[in-house]
């Protein structure tokens, strides 16, 4: 059985020296993950008529990720959704990942997506799985989750941090891509439990794990091709925040390809972080500007106005929150723009902890930028709290935004703190 997690900050290092001399880009996205199973015989499904996207109204969106290797090491389940009181409070949840292989869209992990056996006391709704039925895993808690939540929509995400490599070759053929990624997610096994497909593609005509060089407009002759094939299904896409003059939105028309989607998902957190070892320390999810900000361009606003003034409706657009911290350790300042001396200590991977975690082992002590920082002993972290999400979704609301989405649900405290925030 493979373990998986999200490797970002790692392959970010081994990745940032190529990206630089290729691109001048920064890496930033939302975590991915590494490969595990394999793609199993997709089904023939019937291919709806084109339609264009049709949003649903603007601003009640709340859209969490839910990770489909949290059923490992972290011990979060579908259940988990329902217990914490997240479920009342979700429209809908984008399941990661699936992966790109082959120009297809396959199957990301068939033992956590479809085969665990769920106890009675894991399961959803009280009842365990039996040997014989021809659905199990994450799937069919899902599908339990729906039932009690019929107004609950799910996405199943494919791409990812690690996973993002395959997209290049999948623009190749497009309409192929898109019909085997509709085979998957209408597979006759599990159709009742997806309502579209969310793409996570880091990044089209630039760096990410890979330097992709697919070209400016194959990001949107995909996703119009998907959108032929998914018809009035829900067909999103998480994009770079990177608002920076030159940087990755301008490497895409995301404004010509924004007709096919229902809404994008600009990933609004993972500016600034401890690849880069030695600091300066600075808040991965800035709302605003700083003085002393590493990078201009980098903060959720400045992406969210260029995305608009490339004409792409507001309703169209989604403010992305972290549920977790990025922090660096062997730091003196407290404020943001210290040095440090690498990573801090996180309980899956350096450099990384949940928000569940942080909120008692290194309470926040100031805010910058619209969300908050913490500095305890040598530790230092940036992290989103109740108090600075309603912040965010103040200005969520001012801008005429669609929504919100967060990275990702098992990072909240088991009562939903940070969801309760939100919504």
């Amino acid at each position: 059985m493979f373990k998986l997690h999200r490797p970002r900050a790692r392959l970010r290092a081994l990745a940032a020296a190529a990206c630089t001399a290729a691109l001048g880009a920064t890496l930033l996205g939302v975590a991915g993950m590494s490969p595990a199973g394999a793609a199993p015989a997709a089904q023939p499904a019937a291919t709806p008529a084109a339609a264009e996207a049709v949003p649903t109204a603007a601003g009640d969106k709340v859209i969490g990720y839910f990770t489909n290797w949290g059923t490992y090491d972290r011990n979060y389940h579908v259940k988990n959704i329902e217990t914490s009181g997240s479920a009342d409070k979700l429209t809908h949840i984008n399941y990661a990942f699936g992966n790109v292989t082959g120009g297809k869209c396959t199957i990301g992990d068939s033992y956590a997506d479809y085969e665990k056996a769920y106890t009675a006391d894991q399961s959803v709704d009280g009842v365990a799985d039996t040997w014989d039925q021809p659905l199990r895993g994450n799937f069919n808690q899902l599908r339990k989750l729906k039932k009690l939540h019929p107004d609950l929509k799910i996405l199943w995400s494919f791409g990812g941090w690690t996973w993002s490599g395959g997209f290049g070759q999948a623009a190749q053929n497009p309409a192929a891509f898109a019909k085997s990624c509709r085979d998957l997610v209408e597979d006759p096994r599990w159709a009742d439990v997806f309502d579209g497909i969310d793409i996570d593609w880091e990044y089209p005509n630039a760096c990410g794990l890979t330097c992709d060089t697919s070209g400016r407009d194959a990001y949107g002759n995909l996703l119009g091709e998907l959108r032929k094939s998914f018809g009035t299904d829900l067909v999103t896409s998480a994009i770079t925040a990177d608002g920076s003059d030159g940087g990755k939105i301008d490497a895409v028309d995301y404004a010509g390809a924004a007709k096919h989607l229902d809404w994008y998902l600009p990933m609004t957190y993972d500016f600034f972080g401890a690849w880069e070892a030695k600091g300066p320390t600075a808040p991965h999810s800035p709302l605003t500007s700083y003085p002393g900000v590493p990078t201009e361009g980098f903060n959720s606003d400045a992406a969210i106005s260029k995305l608009k003034s490339l004409g792409i409706p507001p309703e169209k657009l989604l403010l992305g929150i972290g549920f977790y911290g990025r922090g660096w350790t062997g730091v003196t300042q407290s404020e943001p723009g210290g040095s440090a001396t690498g990573a801090a200590a996180g309980t899956y991977e350096a450099g990384i902890e949940d928000y569940r975690v942080l909120k008692n082992s290194c309470p926040a002590t100031g805010k910058v930028a619209g969300t908050a920082y913490a500095h305890c002993g040598t530790d230092w972290w940036s992290y989103d709290t109740p108090e600075t999400i309603g912040t965010k979704m103040d200005y969520k609301n001012e801008q005429g935004l669609g929504g919100t989405f967060f990275w990702e649900l098992s990072g909240d405290t088991g009562n939903g703190e940070l969801i309760k925030a939100i919504r």
